[in-house]
Parts: C-alpha cells; structure tokens; sequence
C-alpha cells in the first residue's frame, strides 16, 4: 500500500520535473541561453553571464514555485513553507551552478565524463544530458524535502 508520504513525494517529484522543463525550454529567454555560460578568456566569470544564469534561475524558481502552489492546492496536498523553501532554494543553486557550465565541466572533467561532456555528434549532447541528470538528481532531493 503507497503511503501518504510516498504520494506527497511522486506528486512534488511530478510538479517540480515538469515545471523544471518548462522553465528550462519555453520560459528561459534565448539571451540567458545562449549567455548564462559565458565566461572570460582566463577563467574568471564573466558578468554578463552570471546576470543571465541569475534571471534565468530567477524566472526558473518563480515557475516550479508557481507550479508547485498551484499544483499541491489541486491535489489537495499540504507542504510546510519551511521544507518548500528549502526545496526552492536547493533546486535553484543547483541549477545556478550547472548552467554556469564550467562546473559541470569540471566535476566530468574529474569523475572521467571528460568525452563524454563534450560529445556534440551522433544526434547527442553530452554537456546537455549531464546538466539535464544533475537536474533531475537535485529535483529528486528537493522533491524529497518537500515532501518531508
């Protein structure tokens, strides 16, 4: 028998997912996409990069936040402000730090993903379906807070 627990969690889980590529596909602007990455020459952020990566989390969070109320009120589940928040704010850092890029690149580069980060070919993104598992991975975790 699923408990109430376990329904709470695959409903946050459901909401959070979808909303999350939602914001990731239609709501993010193609400035932030093509932007949010950018880095200067030696390494250092570049400012007009953190700025896109910022709004973009920003409009990202405002959407799982909007849908997560929205969607819980439907279904009748209750969530604490406190674990929700959390769940937000877990889901936002995490995907502020992925789609900075480099990161990413250097926990691959690290853990041996090095080609695999890189594949563009094939009718595969490497770099994409990392920064996509990093997202589901970090939902998963704020799904699991939330639900608490």
């Amino acid at each position: 028998m699923l408990s109430v627990r376990a329904a709470r969690f695959a409903a946050v889980y459901a909401l959070l997912r979808a909303s999350a590529d939602v914001a990731d596909h239609w709501i993010q602007t193609d400035h932030q996409a093509v932007t949010k990455g950018q880095h200067d020459h030696d390494g250092q952020s570049s400012a007009a990069g953190r700025r896109a990566c910022a709004a973009h989390v920003a409009t990202y969070t405002a959407t799982q936040a909007a849908v997560l109320l929205a969607g819980t009120r439907l279904l009748g589940i209750r969530l604490r402000p406190g674990p929700g928040a959390a769940a937000l704010t877990l889901s936002a850092v995490t995907h502020y730090v992925a789609d900075r890029r480099e990161p990413l690149r250097r926990l691959a580069d690290t853990t041996g993903k090095s080609k695999f980060v890189r594949l563009a070919d094939h009718g595969l993104n490497g770099g994409y379906l990392l920064d996509q598992s990093w997202h589901h991975a970090f939902e998963t975790c704020a799904a699991l807070i939330a639900s608490a």
